[in-house]
């Protein structure tokens, strides 16, 4: 299987290449040039197999220049009970009849990122003896909060990297902010920036294409790569366990093989529901995609109207997580759409660049609204889903969930399918817990108490037990103490790595 640029201007590469690269020398996304597929039968034999030896189906099609003995070391190393607290891993949670949640945030660092970034840094050390590199590689990450301490932790002390995040100064939850600048390894540097997500992805975008700082690396003996989901090695696990989900349903009679169900998947950088695209496009039964956002509800726009404008105030929000204007996957939603057009992709992302905005023709907008439905939740309505479902179920919702749930909520509304669906849920609730215990208990509750002290309360709340990670997290010394402004970013990794 070898790996295109969406912009169409760079020779394909293997996929050990592409996950070393992360982002394509032209400044496109790779994508596989063929999508494997899965027919029912094959279907049915992975509702019988452990997440394990679904993620090799899946995997084992997309990284076929990894032997069969690598790929099942990188799983196995990955995918552990120990580390994820559960030998299903990636376990499902039936909340009402037709309805189930995905829940994707057992791993270390509590949230959905783990699922892709437990197992990325094993491919990368792979991908680096594969190819001979003999440069240090630099993963640079721009983070929005939970991508920045799951990359943290999976690259912690790997050979032959270093990992340098940026994450919003201001714009991250309390408990967000300590896992990163508490995270130990001697590879490992977290800065804060002093803007929003957008300014830290852009600032890492601009240090991917200066040659100035490509040459100096070069010059140095590194390389840079990313482990934001630009990269392929990123994107690929997650494509499993919406396949897992489904298997799931299957394993416990919900379903029949074959029959359709939809997913609703809380979205910023479009990277998450974009893995549910290539499900459905390998064989996958869907109906529907629903593309659940917050206030930052550019990605609703653009569903609906076709219209993609970034040029609109930023809102920091209760999930800030999804709090993004700019979502870097969509590009590979494009070319895939619209059957490879690398020219028409890379008209609308230059017009993305130099504008703010573009637009899509009449037959791709209408090719994208087949296949997904878009809304989204405020702050107020996250607040009040998160505490309908409780009392209603006893099950605490995190606020991106929360705004999935919501939104799914108004699909069933506006359009009356009421086909089973998966709600995808992308972290604990102990992450954003000032947010949840003040939805379940209200203002009172949260009065005076930090974000730590109210993991006890939600934990008396709800019964559901405190990561371990999180419980130790107060009392850990603060190593990365490093700020900046977005003009300043490329400064830093110059400093950071002496160069």
């Amino acid at each position: 299987m070898l790996y295109r640029s969406t912009r169409g201007k760079c020779a394909s590469v293997s996929s050990a290449e592409a996950i070393k690269k992360g982002l394509a020398s032209d400044g496109g996304l790779f994508v596989p040039e063929n999508i494997i597929h899965f027919d029912n039968e094959q279907i049915l034999k992975i509702s019988k197999q452990s997440y394990q030896e679904r993620a090799l189906s899946i995997l084992e099609g997309y990284l076929d220049d990894y032997t069969a003995s690598e790929l099942r070391d990188c799983v196995s190393k990955a995918y552990t009970a120990q580390k994820f607290e559960t030998e299903a891993i990636a376990p499902l949670h039936k909340l009402y009849d037709s309805v189930n949640i995905l829940e994707l945030w057992h791993g270390p660092t509590s949230a959905f990122k783990d699922m892709a970034l437990q197992i990325l840094p094993h491919f990368l050390v792979k991908a680096l003896q594969k190819t001979g590199e003999n440069k240090e590689i630099v993963i640079l990450v721009a983070t929005s909060g939970d991508t920045g301490k799951a990359a943290l932790e999976g690259f912690k002390d790997v050979e032959g990297t270093k990992i340098i995040v940026f994450f919003p100064n201001q714009g991250v939850s309390e408990i967000q902010r300590m896992q990163m600048v508490t995270q130990e390894g001697g590879n490992t540097y977290a800065i804060a920036v002093n803007g929003n997500f957008d300014d830290a992805q852009n600032g890492v975008k601009k240090i991917f294409g200066d040659k100035d700082v490509l040459k100096l690396m070069e010059d140095n003996g590194y390389k840079f790569s990313s482990a934001n989901s630009i990269n392929w090695g990123r994107l690929v696990p997650q494509i499993v366990y919406y396949f897992s989900a489904y298997a799931d349903m299957l394993k416990n009679k919900e379903i029949q093989v074959g029959d359709k169900i939809n997913f609703v998947v809380p979205t910023g950088n479009f990277g998450n529901i974009l893995a549910a695209y290539y499900a459905m496009q390998m064989g996958l039964p869907v109906n529907k995609l629903v593309c659940a956002s917050n206030d930052n509800n550019v990605l609703t726009d653009f569903i609906n109207t076709g219209i993609y404008n970034k040029n609109r105030a930023f809102k920091k929000t209760l999930s800030p997580s999804m709090d993004i204007l700019i979502s870097s996957n969509l590009e590979r939603l494009l070319y895939l759409i619209t059957d490879g057009n690398s020219g028409m992709v890379s008209e609308w992302m230059g017009k993305l660049n130099s504008e703010g905005l573009y637009e899509v023709d009449q037959d791709t907008k209408k090719k994208i609204q087949n296949i997904f439905w878009a809304d989204y939740s405020n702050d107020s309505d996250t607040l009040k889903t998160i505490e309908s479902v409780y009392l209603e179920t006893g099950y605490v919702l995190d606020t991106h969930t929360a705004v999935a749930v919501d939104v799914y909520d108004k699909y069933v509304i506006s359009t009356s399918d009421v086909t089973k669906a998966v709600i995808v849920s992308t972290a604990s609730p102990y992450k954003f817990n000032e947010s949840v215990v003040k939805a379940v208990s209200g203002e009172e509750a949260i009065a005076g108490k930090s974000e730590f002290e109210l993991l006890a309360v939600l934990n008396e709340k709800s019964g559901l037990k405190i990561p371990e990670p999180l419980k130790a997290l107060k009392d850990k010394p603060v190593i990365h103490k490093e700020t900046c402004e977005p003009a300043q970013m490329v400064n830093k990794v110059k400093e950071t790595l002496h160069i």
